[in-house]
């Protein structure tokens, strides 16, 4: 697991998301900006495989990805993210996993799915701003290994020890990258010190 929560660039922007009175126009700007950082650290072990390129002075070798990359962001608020990650990544694909939580079981439910075919031959980044309880990380990766996925990552901005420690124990195999560990869970099962519900707080809702 890689976390960036040291790095003075996502310091700023965490605080500034995490102040109440930042409004959302603001705040899809920063979490934004903390995905991009967090684009590098989460494809740095993608695999490569070697290509012949011919520069304006010479032959040489260098480095092709070796798999095909497929982004899915879990709808809703994981849209926030998918645009700055698409936007060092435009070969990617992109998919789409629909879930809300349920207020009394704090369980997600699944309303929507749409993935490419090229699944088990993809690297798959899983994106979503939190990681709380770790049940919505924990079904999604459930259903892309159903559906094929072998290769897969898991990106958020916030987590709590309890989300990982969760996601851990489920899916030990998939590394996990967060701009930052926050201190825990209240009652509610929202992380805190947290940001608050970061879909409503992206689309004004």
């Amino acid at each position: 697991m890689s976390h960036l929560n040291h790095h003075p660039l996502v310091a700023d922007r965490l605080s500034k998301l995490r102040d109440i009175n930042c409004p959302p126009h603001e705040f899809r700007r920063h979490v934004a900006d903390i995905a991009r950082l967090l684009v590098l650290p989460a494809t740095e072990k993608l695999g490569t495989e070697p290509i012949l390129v011919t520069t304006p002075i010479a032959t040489m070798t260098g480095q092709s990805l070796s798999r095909p990359i497929i982004l899915v962001p879990i709808l809703r608020a994981g849209l926030g993210m998918s645009d700055a990650f698409h936007q060092l990544l435009p070969e990617a694909s992109v998919a789409h996993y629909g879930m809300a939580r349920n207020e009394e079981t704090l369980e997600p439910e699944i309303y929507f799915q749409k993935f490419p075919k090229e699944l088990p031959e993809a690297d798959v980044l899983v994106l979503d701003p939190m990681l709380a309880t770790g049940g919505s990380a924990v079904a999604a990766l459930t259903g892309l290994k159903e559906k094929g996925a072998k290769h897969l990552h898991f990106v958020c901005l916030v987590a709590s020890p309890q989300g990982l420690e969760y996601l851990k124990e489920h899916h030990p195999n998939v590394p996990i990258t967060t701009a930052a560990i926050d201190q825990g869970l209240n009652q509610q099962g929202y992380i805190t010190p947290g940001l608050g519900d970061a879909g409503d707080r992206i689309f004004g809702t």
